[in-house]
C-alpha cells in the first residue's frame, strides 16, 4: 500500500461515495502491486459496479490525459501517492442517442 493521504483533484460525488472510492483504492493496493494499474483499476471498477450499480468507468495511472462525459455525481479524480485514480459513470449525450438512431434506421434501409 501507499502511504500518506488521497488527494482529491475534482469531484462532484456526495461525501460517502468519496470515501468508498478512496477505501477502495487503499485496498487495491494492499491487494496489487503499484505497477498494476490494469488489476487495481478493474478491481476499483467491479467493487463500485456491485456498490453503486453499473456502468462505473476507471483509470488508473501516473500519467494520462482525459476528456470524459459523466453522470451528475458519479466523478472523482484523486491521487494516492504518486498513483492517480479516475473513476466515473459514464453519460451519452442526448444528441448521441438521437444520431445513434437514425444511423440504425439508414442501415435498416
Amino acid at each position: 500500500m501507499l502511504e500518506g493521504k488521497a488527494v482529491i483533484g475534482e469531484t462532484d460525488m456526495l461525501q460517502t461515495m468519496q470515501q468508498d472510492a478512496m477505501d477502495l483504492a487503499s485496498k487495491a493496493l494492499d491487494v496489487f502491486d503499484v505497477t498494476e494499474a490494469i488489476e487495481i483499476a478493474r478491481f476499483i471498477k467491479k467493487e463500485f459496479d456491485r456498490m453503486h450499480g453499473p456502468g462505473w468507468q476507471c483509470i488508473v495511472g501516473t500519467d494520462f490525459g482525459s476528456f470524459v462525459t459523466h453522470c451528475c455525481g458519479c466523478f472523482i479524480y484523486f491521487c494516492l501517492g504518486n498513483l492517480a485514480i479516475l473513476l466515473f459513470r459514464g453519460s451519452a449525450a442526448p444528441e448521441a442517442h438521437e444520431n445513434q438512431f437514425s444511423a440504425l434506421e439508414a442501415a435498416k434501409a
